[in-house]
């Protein structure tokens, strides 16, 4: 592990990784093409984006069609990024190379092996917690939202209109959604289709009752407005119901932290205050063992203290 021609080959691979990384996150914030700013100018990709480039169609062909399970084909959308499913499975890629070189490095082959697999798991759970916290700012947003909807329409704008004059008033990623819906409207789609598609991408069970609403209006006539206004105060009632709820279940939340918690904090701390004492369940096939069936209980038991403490209303 001290060889000098592994030391050069861990740390060619984990430059490599990280300048694709580089260049996966340049490419893809990239709005305008090069070409079509300066088309007299003849661009010469260099022997690394033509790696990537391949690389990333080879992953497109093979996904095509296909649904990823634990990736959504919305899951960008939904987090608010401008990456495709093949570069963000590169992305994955190199960190897997990387950490797994640097701990091959450190640790030796088994910290190599966990750390190659602990990275990408880091950016799956970065991923669904970005989308998660986007659509929970969105749900924050539609009350008011609504408000200036209901007043535009009052004032004597047309549907479409309210939602471009919320799209800019509004914030992120409220003023992203609405301003997709007026782009999709003004090239020929139906107003209530996009509204539906922003609803399901969102998983918003309140904008969704919003897209009815006004689907319902179209049909059988009325004050959207006013229609507006009630939908809102019902909207606003379920997220007061909602707080107290949160507020009621947090007793609950907090006890299943806490068991589930303990047994690994007691582990560590064991390992780190006698390590002779703590190194037999790593050092021995019975220890392997018991830990193997202690996280299988922990799991079963986070699953279901997630299921105790999840209340539906």
């Amino acid at each position: 592990m001290d060889s000098p021609v592994v030391l050069a080959a861990g740390l060619t691979a984990c430059y490599a990784a990280l300048a694709l990384v580089a260049v996966l996150f340049a490419r893809s914030r990239r709005t305008v093409s090069l070409t079509r700013r300066r088309p007299e100018v003849e661009t010469s990709a260099s022997a690394l984006s033509k790696l990537t480039d391949g690389a990333v169609g080879a992953i497109n062909r093979s996904l095509h069609g296909r649904q990823l399970r634990f990736i959504t084909a919305d899951k960008f959308e939904q987090a608010g990024l401008k990456i495709r499913a093949a570069d963000f499975l590169l992305m994955c890629g190199a960190a897997f190379l990387v950490f797994g070189v640097l701990g091959f490095l450190l640790g030796g082959l088994v910290i190599a092996i966990l750390l190659a697999l602990f990275a990408p798991l880091v950016m799956f759970v970065w991923l669904n917690l970005k989308a998660s916290r986007r659509q929970a700012k969105f749900a924050e947003q539609l009350p008011d939202t609504l408000q200036m909807l209901a007043g535009s329409m009052r004032a004597g704008h047309s549907l479409l209109r309210a939602v471009d004059g919320a799209a800019e008033e509004s914030e992120a990623p409220m003023s992203e959604e609405l301003r997709r819906v007026v782009n999709e409207t003004r090239i020929g789609r139906d107003l209530v289709d996009s509204l539906l598609d922003t609803a399901g991408r969102m998983k918003s069970q309140d904008f969704l009752w919003v897209t009815q609403a006004i689907e319902t209006q179209r049909e059988v006539g009325g004050n959207l407005a006013e229609l507006l206004q009630n939908v809102n105060e019902t909207i606003l009632d379920r997220a007061k119901l909602a707080r107290q709820v949160k507020a009621l279940s947090a007793e609950g939340k907090m006890s299943a932290i806490v068991l589930v918690a303990l047994p690994i904090v007691m582990l560590v701390l064991i390992s780190w205050l006698n390590p002779k004492y703590g190194s037999i369940f790593f050092t021995t096939f019975q220890g392997w063992i018991m830990l193997a069936v202690a996280a299988v209980l922990l799991g079963i038991g986070s699953v279901w203290l997630m299921r105790l403490i999840k209340p539906k209303y």
